[in-house]
């Protein structure tokens, strides 16, 4: 009897050592699989994009049913690609293209999918008011240093202001070289909106906008740059009354802040799904032709902003020596969904978080990216002097240097605080012009493309505050490059 169990014995243990065996080689033949899927993915990629290139100028005659197949098999790798990597970055990113697809092949159901994407722009808003209030209020009582707060607002807007100035003159530049307005037809009689209500910012106007004259209706509203105001002025009473009151007050805005990251974490899931339908809803909406009206003014557009990354916030990151690549990585997540969704208000609680695990204490991270959304919009201060230029050129008028001076840094200033909402420099644009005395039928042909430019400038927007936080906490010496360098995304 012992002698058959111990047969019995050995034969499981012969089973367990052979599947263990035949897991080892399968891992090891997936690894092989895998090692190559990236080159898969590239020809598919590249076989595609070259179809598209050869059926788009007439060089090749190629079906339709083929460009599908070829569409369809490069989202399903991608899909692919993107459960074997999980990360929430990589799903954003694949969701993107496959919302494109989607939209692109089935536009009558993209155009009803905004409702998803709308749920993720609620539930961020919903975060906006306590992520802020209860990281301030940490970052300014907690630390009690109300000095360090005065130093880093005034380095805060010293280089915001610096950086604003010089997207301001790459983008005039670009206008001026590219003169995308240059022959414009404009349409013999626009449907144009009563402008009557619109009318440039003044300096009061903008000066008293900064405060809040009702909390409530300031986070209603989401007024950013109201709820800053706000919650600095409350952590400075805080940190000024005696310790049994301070103390309850400060625990109580820890809870609350790290309670908001989780709840971040929570929303953030979501992001593929809202990616996807934002984009598929465009696409569908707009359709892909529009990528082919006013050509050169998106052009001009987009290389003006990788000229300004590349040539003004490249070259910041490299003074302030800050590890490149890492924090490439960091801000790939929130410039995606500022770019999916045109709206930098929904990329701010990630934003933040990137930026804490980057190596950014949070009382700077709290300070600075908020501050930044009214007072560092570099994409959107490219943008508006770009546009503005543009719609001279289109209405034939010959605007001296000076003059378009002066109208790109009226823009730049009316312009602050309009991060959190889509395509509201557009909004801005068009008062401005109205109080120049210049036509409005050219900003209404950019309306057509308007969706396209405000997804890149406000990716800019966001990578540019995102920096600002790292410069501020370098020259404050307060930035731990060994978690910088070691960051991970999810």
């Amino acid at each position: 009897m012992a002698v058959k169990n111990t047969q019995i014995v050995q034969v499981i243990a012969t089973e367990q050592v052979k599947q263990k065996y035949q897991h080892a080689q399968y891992t090891l033949q997936m690894q092989k699989v895998w090692k190559l899927f990236p080159y898969l993915l590239t020809c598919c990629i590249s076989i595609t994009l070259v179809l598209l290139v050869l059926k788009t100028n007439g060089i090749l005659e190629i079906p339709s049913i083929i460009l599908l197949i070829s569409r369809i098999l490069t989202v399903v790798i991608l899909v692919i690609y993107a459960f074997r990597k999980r990360s929430l970055t990589t799903w954003i990113l694949v969701s993107m293209v496959a919302g494109a697809e989607f939209g692109y092949d089935v536009p009558e159901v993209a155009k009803k999918l905004q409702v998803f994407s709308d749920i993720f722009l609620r539930m961020i808003k919903t975060i906006i008011a306590p992520l802020l209030f209860s990281t301030l209020v940490v970052g300014i009582a907690g630390h009690a240093n109300i000095k360090q707060i005065g130093r880093m607002g005034w380095k805060s807007l010293l280089y915001f202001e610096i950086v604003s100035t010089l997207a301001l003159i790459i983008g005039l530049l670009a206008i001026n070289i590219g003169k995308a307005g240059v022959g414009v037809v404009l349409p013999p009689n626009p449907e144009i909106p009563s402008i009557s209500a619109l009318k440039a910012q003044t300096a009061g106007d903008f000066i008293l906008h900064i405060f809040p004259e009702n909390i409530a209706k300031a986070i209603f509203e989401g007024q950013i740059l109201q709820i800053v105001i706000f919650s600095i002025i409350f952590a400075i009473a805080v940190a000024m009354v005696k310790e049994k009151y301070r103390l309850p007050m400060i625990r109580f805005s820890e809870s609350l802040s790290e309670i908001m990251f989780k709840f971040t974490n929570i929303v953030m899931y979501y992001a593929p799904v809202a990616v996807f339908a934002a984009i598929a809803y465009t696409v569908g909406h707009m359709g892909l032709d529009i990528l082919y009206n006013l050509f050169k003014l998106l052009a001009t557009l987009y290389v003006a902003l990788f000229v300004f990354l590349g040539f003004v916030l490249l070259p910041v990151a490299l003074i302030f020596r800050i590890p490149v690549k890492p924090f490439i990585k960091a801000v790939s997540e929130p410039a995606t969904i500022a770019f999916a969704t045109s709206n930098s208000e929904s990329a701010l609680p990630s934003a933040m978080e990137s930026m804490e695990k980057f190596g950014i204490p949070r009382k700077i991270v709290a300070f600075v990216i908020p501050t930044g959304y009214s007072f560092n919009l570099d994409g959107t201060t490219l943008y508006l002097s770009l546009a503005s230029i543009f719609v001279a050129q289109a209405a034939g008028i010959d605007l001296p240097l000076e003059k378009q001076i002066i109208i790109c840094v009226t823009l730049m200033l009316t312009s602050k605080g309009v991060a959190g909402v889509s395509r509201a420099a557009l909004v801005i644009l068009l008062g401005t012009v109205v109080s120049f005395g210049l036509p409005v039928e050219p900003v209404f042909i950019i309306l057509g493309i308007d969706v396209l430019m405000d997804m890149a400038r406000t990716s800019v927007n966001v990578i540019g505050n995102c920096l600002a936080t790292v410069v501020i906490a370098r020259s404050e010496n307060e930035f731990d490059e060994v978690a910088a360098r070691n960051f991970k995304p999810e």
